[in-house]
């Protein structure tokens, strides 16, 4: 299979080009390791996975001998299995000034990233790869930063092809995992079979301590039926017949392998009877669909749940551009006592963008009235507007648009 640029390699790059050491996070199976190789193609570098049991045994007993062995500049994949190789990583970083030294993978299990923060702080960078965006694999760059005003929405729009809901179902219903781009619906379904007994499951048990799978099954299963929501746990927890203590700490290892994310709500002292409860996100809509059990993309888009789906696969798309963007941005959600929400802000260079998601192609406008909320605010307001499957940008007022969902 050809190989698909990845957003994040230029952010990777100039990380590379500045710390000592890059460990990218992210799901099993996202392409983490694929992307490394492809930018080491032109340089000599060693290549070692903690996968490897020998591999995993030495690193965890003699830190010494494993990069004797495995010689920088490395890459180290799954990194998170030998903690125990950070302190010896810091001292070969502070014996030289090379850059880019250690190229790691490894999934933001919360033991491990306390060991990398406390041990290699200064020496280095930390990102996130998820699993492939539309635009990735259509192969489209876009040339601005998003901001969601007018000129940067047409600028990306004469990049783009036509808006199209059976394309986005396709997507959302195939999901971003590079083995599945041209698998049939049986091959599909068979890799996310593999991929919760290989990888999930396996992962539950030697990071999570999980023992017991069939629970872990039930639970993995209603967290996708909850895809989109806010957050039950007591739903979570009757459904896998566990306690809600464990099913918090359950859902906080799915998160920290990268398998959901948790959207905060807006907190802001100006703004009273704020709701605390997260919603819950799937890193990956086709295994969200896979769990669920929806055969096709049409049973999928027709079907009582695709708004949630659409739901989840904007914030998702939003999560990937932001990870390679230049400028950070913080993504939340808005929702009070009186339920009135607005789906997403994005906290921008010193600004909120207040955004709302609708499946339809031609949404009900007054839905930006309820971004009147934030004029209460002490952070200013910038372009938003609604993302949908409109086919072109439509000015709604001066800060406000619909914008296709193809443009994120």
């Amino acid at each position: 299979m050809d190989y698909i640029r990845r957003h994040l390699e230029r952010k990777f790059v100039r990380m590379s080009k500045f710390f000592k050491a890059v460990l990218v996070t992210g799901a099993r199976q996202v392409g983490k390791t694929t992307m490394l190789k492809h930018l080491a193609e032109s340089q000599s570098r060693t290549y070692v996975t903690l996968d490897n049991l020998m591999a995993r045994q030495l690193a965890k007993t003699d830190p010494v001998l494993f990069f004797q062995t495995y010689k920088p500049p490395a890459i180290i994949d799954e990194v998170q299995y030998a903690p125990e190789l950070f302190g010896q990583i810091k001292r070969l970083c502070d014996e030289t000034e090379e850059t880019g030294l250690f190229w790691l993978t490894g999934s933001q299990q919360f033991a491990m990233m306390r060991h990398v923060r406390e041990t290699l702080a200064g020496r280095i960078g930390i990102l996130t790869l998820h699993s492939l965006s539309q635009r990735e694999k259509d192969g489209l760059v876009f040339e601005n930063d998003l901001d969601f005003s007018l000129p940067c929405l047409q600028a990306r729009q004469a990049q783009a092809p036509k808006n199209d809901i059976v394309r986005v179902f396709e997507h959302i219903w195939r999901g971003g995992m590079p083995q599945v781009l041209r698998a049939d619906a049986e091959q599909r379904q068979e890799y996310y079979n593999a991929y919760v007994s290989t990888y999930l499951l396996r992962d539950a048990a030697d990071l999570g301590g999980i023992r017991d799978t069939l629970r872990f099954g039930k639970f993995l299963t209603a967290c996708a039926a909850l895809a989109a929501n806010q957050i039950n746990y007591k739903t979570l927890a009757d459904a896998a017949d566990i306690s809600q203590p464990i099913a918090k700490e359950w859902l906080s290892l799915l998160e920290s392998l990268g398998v959901v994310f948790l959207l905060q709500p807006y907190a802001n002292n100006a703004l009273k009877r704020l709701t605390k409860t997260p919603k819950l996100y799937f890193g990956d809509t086709g295994l969200c669909a896979h769990l669920t059990m929806w055969p096709t993309p049409e049973t999928l888009m027709h079907g009582a749940a695709s708004g949630h789906y659409f739901e989840n696969f904007v914030v998702a798309e939003l999560l990937k551009e932001y990870a390679c963007a230049q400028t950070k941005a913080h993504m939340t959600y808005y929702r009070d006592n009186n339920t009135s929400e607005i789906d997403i802000f994005v906290e921008r260079g010193g600004a909120i963008h207040p955004l709302e998601i609708k499946k339809s192609a031609n949404p009900d406008r007054r839905a930006i009235k309820k971004f009147d909320v934030l004029d209460k605010s002490t952070t200013p307001r910038g372009p938003g507007g609604i993302i949908c499957m409109c086919e072109e940008v439509i000015p709604v007022d001066a800060q406000n648009c619909l914008i296709p969902c193809n443009l994120l």
